[in-house]
């Protein structure tokens, strides 16, 4: 029996009674799909961890409904909250320093002073933490280190009955996961990029921010491991030409197997990414796939660090 749920709100009443009583939901942002759990049950929490095979070293991101939450969870400024009204909801995560003493939070931080927190632009996700009455952790809903899923059928693929229910809210707009920034020192830095510009929140602003890769051995966010977001077959990256024997997804002009947009999009790319590589994994005969450079400007910062993470060779 399928644990796919179409999306209404007798379903999403339903889920937020599983989150409630500490089970997990998988639900669609903008970005991709989200494995949910209580983030202030800890039990819960470690179901997600479990499910996904993850390791607990590895921080989760909280999602919230409602930015006055934040008076309560974490230290707040005038940065923050301008941040928050440009921002939100949409695909831009915040480190923030903690100010809740909840043990129960532990679990979803890492254990770290810290936590990340965003406020999803989707409207089944938002319908979700609102009906739960609580802040929903929610890393993509896949095994570790696997290819992130951006429809319901990825998440069944890929963890099956380990999830309670999952919402199916069609495709995911975005493709790629949010941006990571760290507001906890004076300076704005960037640990993962991700569906919000890098230049835009530059604008906003009005000042640099930078980047960093953090330290893939104590990530103080997601996506910072040196091999993430992977298919089963060698990926070759930044390829102008293919092999005979690979399975080549293109970009504008450089035609492939697959195309993540043919006008040269970097939005249409991103939402194209982890669906294309999920059918180059199928389909690559030889067990090598290869894909077309992607420029490094806007959300091409961020589909160029998930296929660098997806490439990588211990």
């Amino acid at each position: 029996m399928s644990n796919i749920y179409p999306h209404n709100q007798e379903n999403i009443l339903k889920a937020a009674e599983v989150i409630k009583s500490g089970g997990l939901v998988a639900f669609p942002t903008e970005t991709v799909y989200g494995l949910g759990a209580n983030v202030y049950d800890a039990h819960a929490v470690s179901k997600i961890f479990t499910a996904k095979q993850r390791p607990k070293f590895d921080p989760l991101i909280s999602h919230i409904a409602d930015v006055d939450i934040l008076h309560s969870y974490a230290a707040t400024d005038e940065r923050v909250f301008a941040l928050a009204e440009r921002f939100w909801p949409g695909p831009l995560t915040f480190v923030l320093k903690r100010i809740d003493n909840n043990p129960a939070l532990d679990l979803a931080c890492s254990g770290l002073r810290t936590l990340t927190v965003r406020m999803p632009n989707h409207p089944i996700a938002l319908d979700l933490i609102k009906s739960s009455g609580v802040p929903i952790v929610a890393p993509s809903a896949n095994k570790y280190q696997s290819i992130s899923p951006t429809t319901a059928q990825h998440v069944a693929d890929g963890l099956g009955e380990n999830v309670d229910m999952i919402l199916d809210g069609g495709a995911c707009k975005v493709g790629v996961e949010s941006t990571i920034i760290d507001l906890t020192g004076k300076d704005v830095v960037m640990l993962r990029a991700g569906g919000t510009a890098k230049e835009d929140i530059e604008e906003f602003l009005n000042e640099k921010v930078f980047l960093s890769d953090g330290n893939p051995e104590l990530p103080t966010a997601p996506g910072q491991l040196l091999r993430h977001y992977a298919p089963k077959n060698i990926l070759r990256i930044n390829v102008e030409r293919a092999d005979d024997d690979e399975y080549f997804i293109g970009f504008g002009d450089i035609e492939g197997n697959l195309n993540l947009s043919p006008s040269g999009n970097l939005n249409e790319a991103a939402a194209n990414l982890f669906a294309y590589l999920r059918l180059a994994d199928e389909h690559a005969a030889n067990g090598k796939i290869a894909i077309a450079p992607i420029p490094q400007k806007g959300l091409g910062l961020a589909i160029n660090d998930r296929i660098k993470r997806a490439s990588y060779k211990k």
